[in-house]
């Protein structure tokens, strides 16, 4: 479809049942209202709030789930339960995991990246769907000489918030274990802790590491050999830990049909407008942007939304995405909030004990929240107080080159 108007009502397929997708849902429902009609498509019943999954191993509470069914109906959209598995622009047509066709007008693909182990013999944080049984790994490490256990952020894609934030709980559980002696490494390729977020906040976590008597080795990218010895370069050092939980590694969803580059993430524009392709939009960690974080989706989500919208006759100036990471450290304890570096020139930026968006939720979606939270979008009342998040404008001019953004570096938002 081109930015003419048609007769008929556009239909928009989106493609996705996470946090992206959903953010795409309400907010073309908002912005476009009837003039489009909307297919959501996932290959599951249901929507996991995946953020919160790391606080299961230390919780009798399992994250949110919520059935897609239903909420598509609640926006006036058609679910199809079926996993999107090819793509064919120029017919506009989504193959399904059933053999059949779904046309299209318009495509948003929010299917987010592949999850994959980084090591063979280690324990892996969200991948296979079994719970992370801490409690089973506490009790055997306290029964070794070392009693080290280290969470390991692996070299490639990966976001690396939540390394910490299970240090950070399984120091507490031990502790409340009476397991005093029990230590914790974060061991990560970053050039200090959470730097992506800025100075301010890097330095912020790590004291907080350090209070907590929790070990940072940053600069670091572990390998794995033939024989199954995680490595830690540069210096060729053993991980020595008696146990090791990682992170997964990420790739990208390499649908056939849409362009990707080598590891099959799929390039966008500050429209969130796939790479060559006018009438196929992407948002999410399936995207190029090097930074996967359910936040930075929700603001691809909306830019892609508003851009819809407006081609289709509604009133909205739609914005380029220009990303603003905002996170929520969770600790098991106390907690701080810090940011830095708002849309640039934002100086070291700030820490204070007050939430910096409202509703706090972990994903910081500007319909998504809102709506978990049933509340009303588009509010901004003071925050209450208490909460971990951290905020830093993210450079402009990102997508002309996402690949040159080092997730792991400090960010350079001049």
């Amino acid at each position: 479809m081109g930015d003419q108007s048609q007769s008929a009502t556009p239909h928009v397929v989106i493609a996705g049942g996470g946090i992206a997708g959903l953010e795409a849902l309400i907010a073309l429902r908002d912005l476009a209202g009837e003039r489009v009609e909307v297919t959501l498509v996932a290959p599951t019943p249901d929507f996991v709030y995946k953020p919160l999954i790391v606080e299961e191993p230390f919780s009798a509470q399992p994250a949110e789930h919520r059935e897609l069914a239903p909420i598509a109906e609640e926006f006036g959209a058609r679910f199809v339960q079926k996993a999107a598995t090819r793509a064919d622009p120029a017919a506009r047509t989504v193959e399904l995991a059933d053999g059949s066709d779904l046309s299209y007008d318009m495509l948003m693909v929010c299917v987010g990246a592949r999850a994959r182990p980084a090591f063979r013999d280690v324990i892996t944080f969200e991948v296979s769907g079994e719970p992370l049984r801490i409690d089973d790994v506490l009790k055997e490490v306290e029964g070794t000489k070392q009693k080290r256990i280290a969470f390991v952020v692996p070299p490639g894609m990966s976001w690396p918030l939540p390394a910490y934030e299970l240090a950070l709980m399984t120091r507490r559980r031990a502790e409340s274990r009476g397991a005093r002696d029990v230590r914790c490494m974060v061991v990560t390729p970053e050039s200090a802790p959470l730097v992506m977020f800025g100075p301010l906040a890097s330095d912020a976590v790590a004291q907080l590491l350090s209070v907590r008597h929790i070990e940072a080795v940053t600069g670091v990218r572990v390998t794995e050999t033939d024989a199954g010895e995680l490595v830690m370069h540069p210096g060729d050092r053993r991980l020595d830990a008696e146990r090791v939980v990682a992170l997964p590694a990420l790739d990208g969803p390499s649908i056939p049909g849409l362009p990707a580059d080598d590891s099959g993430f799929i390039p966008i524009d500050d429209h969130a407008r796939v790479e060559g392709l006018d009438d196929v939009y992407a948002a999410g960690d399936g995207t190029t942007f090097p930074i996967k974080q359910g936040g930075l989706g929700t603001e691809q989500a909306d830019a892609a939304a508003e851009h819809i919208s407006a081609r289709v006759g509604a009133p909205v100036d739609p914005q380029p995405f220009r990303p603003v990471l905002r996170g929520k450290l969770l600790t098991g304890d106390e907690t701080l909030s810090l940011r830095s570096g708002v849309a640039g020139g934002g100086g070291e930026g700030i820490a204070s004990d007050d939430y910096l968006w409202w509703p706090p939720h972990k994903v910081s979606g500007r319909y998504l929240a809102p709506w978990l939270a049933g509340t009303t979008p588009h509010r901004d009342p003071e925050p209450p107080r208490r909460s971990v998040d951290v905020e830093v404008a993210l450079p402009k001019e990102w997508h002309k080159e996402p690949m040159a953004l080092d997730p792991y570096g400090p960010l350079d938002v001049d």
